[in-house]
């Protein structure tokens, strides 16, 4: 089977450097121990950004996708394996010396946001955000962090860890991270509907294998440990 993901998305996801046709990360990992479950190999390969990922899930030129928020209109071309293998925090960023008095959706009207292309923070806000904030949609993590560092943007859109990867790696100073949290998201496993391995012998093989998996509580051990290995090779 072939698995792929959001590409810019450590510790979750991300290129391995010494192979760029591979994924690695929390989730790589997460998906070579359920393909010891399954008893299937399971192959998670780099096919283009995180928009691009979509589409072919949708045409299921790829099967699974190792991580996904639920929104209604991806119920249309992928199934959702539950429970999900991960929570997430999804966080507005701002620059160090901006003051932006963030409690509720409400106070980013009228600010200029940034987000990156095809992202999903939950059906509740992605509604709120397109009838009522300004944000502009870029191809890349690190194009709307430099946005935001250089005064293009007031606030960034996105998850905490993956942007504090990005941080580190990019080394901008003067950013920060303002609560509370614009949604807490689940990140889930799915199978495309075009995938040739979609059949209901396949999904039970699956689904038994992802809730073996949460019971086990093996992600928040593979997130610390890629954290390390993530910051390891920036530093090289």
């Amino acid at each position: 089977m072939l698995a792929t993901g959001n590409p810019e998305y450590p510790p979750y996801l991300w290129r391995d450097p010494e192979d760029e046709n591979r994924l690695m990360g929390a989730n790589a990992e997460w998906i070579q121990l359920l393909s010891k479950e399954i008893g299937v190999a399971i192959d998670v390969k780099y096919v283009g950004p995180w928009g691009r990922v979509q589409e072919e899930a949708k045409l299921g030129r790829v099967d699974l996708l190792a991580g996904a928020f639920f929104t209604q209109p991806r119920l249309e071309y992928m199934d959702y394996f539950y429970p999900a293998f991960r929570e997430t925090r999804t966080v507005i960023w701002t620059r160090s010396n901006f003051n932006l008095p963030y409690k509720k959706w409400a106070d980013l009207a009228g600010k200029q946001g940034v987000t990156v292309i095809n992202n999903s923070f939950g059906e509740e806000f992605d509604r709120y955000a397109k009838e009522s904030l300004k944000i502009s949609m870029v191809p890349s993590l690190e194009q709307a962090l430099k946005m935001v560092s250089l005064s293009r943007a007031d606030y960034l859109i996105y998850e905490e860890d993956p942007g504090l990867a990005y941080v580190a790696k990019l080394n901008i100073t003067g950013l920060k991270t303002v609560s509370p949290p614009i949604t807490n998201e689940n990140l889930y496993l799915t199978l495309s509907h075009k995938s040739p391995c979609n059949t209901p012998e396949m999904r039970g093989r699956i689904a038994k294998a992802v809730y073996k998996l949460d019971k086990q509580n093996v992600m928040n051990k593979l997130i610390a440990s890629n954290i390390q290995l993530w910051r390891k090779q920036q530093s090289k």
